[in-house]
């Protein structure tokens, strides 16, 4: 699929993400408050999806307590991510560092020109300068291919759909279950199906093929794979080693899945969109095997 066709099926899935996210509010709306439920539900998710389109790169940040860093604060980061979005013909996304220990990252924003790449604080310690680079690569890719979008959407709206669980099962527990508190037998309902509906929402919009792809491409802006297949094999020991605790609507964005260490319990599992580990290596070192001599030269 060409870079125009992979951007206009992101677009087109994250057109039905926010569609199927304004039919989860309605209907939600209409069940609790009939007709004037319904018609502020409207409201909501209109207001909501513009904020969506606009602000979830932002939101999928303060979720993850990023702190943007200058040149001064992390130089060697900063010239990872020059050099890399000047091969990757984009503009510079923001440079951010999370709090955590686990070694991570993601990349997240609207597009390649609104757009950010976020490392953890762990993985500048675990990793060397070339691995870094090499997973530096991987998040430029992500910009490059356009499918931080739909990410950071997805984000976005999989973390409010767990609120307004959160906020019925609230209801029900302290409503009594009657008609004056509450929403009742209702909310029990609704909180049992929010959940499954969201993870649902989740796994198609995320494709684990996207995965593959941000791979293949960070390894052509790297000019070598091994970088990058060494990096993958310390994170996910890493991640199997060091607990992390994201917010589960975001743990997609990251280059491997934060809940390893948990072994896909729960509802983590239903937000488990990251394909095989042994899989990403395996590629990456298939191709470095038949990458032309000539892709290395040009990039040094």
């Amino acid at each position: 699929m060409g870079s125009g066709a992979t951007t206009g099926w992101n677009y087109f899935k994250t057109a039905l993400l926010m569609a199927a996210l304004t039919g989860v509010l309605v209907l939600l709306g209409g069940l609790i408050g009939g007709s004037t439920g319904l018609i502020v539900m409207v409201v909501i998710a209109v207001v909501f999806n513009f904020a969506m389109y606009w602000g979830s790169g932002k939101m999928a940040l303060k979720m993850s307590r990023a702190v943007e860093v200058s040149p001064e604060e992390a130089p060697e980061l900063h010239a990872m991510v020059d050099r890399l979005a000047a091969r990757a013909g984009c503009p510079k996304p923001g440079v951010y560092v999370t709090p955590d220990q686990q070694p991570n990252a993601f990349a997240c924003g609207r597009n390649p020109k609104h757009a950010a790449i976020a490392v953890t604080q762990g993985i500048q310690h675990a990793l060397s300068p070339r691995e870094l680079e090499g997973v530096v690569a991987h998040e430029m890719a992500h910009i490059k291919n356009r499918d931080i979008l739909i990410a950071s959407i997805a984000a976005m709206a999989a973390g409010a759909i767990a609120a307004i669980a959160n906020w019925l099962q609230f209801s029900l527990i302290f409503g009594g279950g009657d008609d004056e508190g509450g929403v009742g037998g209702l909310a029990a309902i609704a909180a049992m199906i929010i959940a499954p509906i969201a993870a649902v929402m989740i796994q198609m919009a995320i494709s684990r093929g996207r995965e593959y792809e941000a791979d293949r491409t960070g390894a052509e802006l790297m000019g070598e794979t091994e970088p990058l297949a060494s990096a993958l094999e310390k994170l996910q020991m890493g991640a199997e080693r060091i607990p992390m605790d994201p917010n589960p609507a975001t743990a997609q964005m990251y280059i491997v899945n934060p809940f390893a260490s948990f072994h896909g319990a729960g509802i983590t599992k239903l937000f488990s969109t990251h394909p095989p580990m042994d899989e990403r290596i395996r590629r990456l070192r298939a191709m470095g095997a038949t990458m032309p001599a000539q892709a290395r030269e040009a990039i040094a």
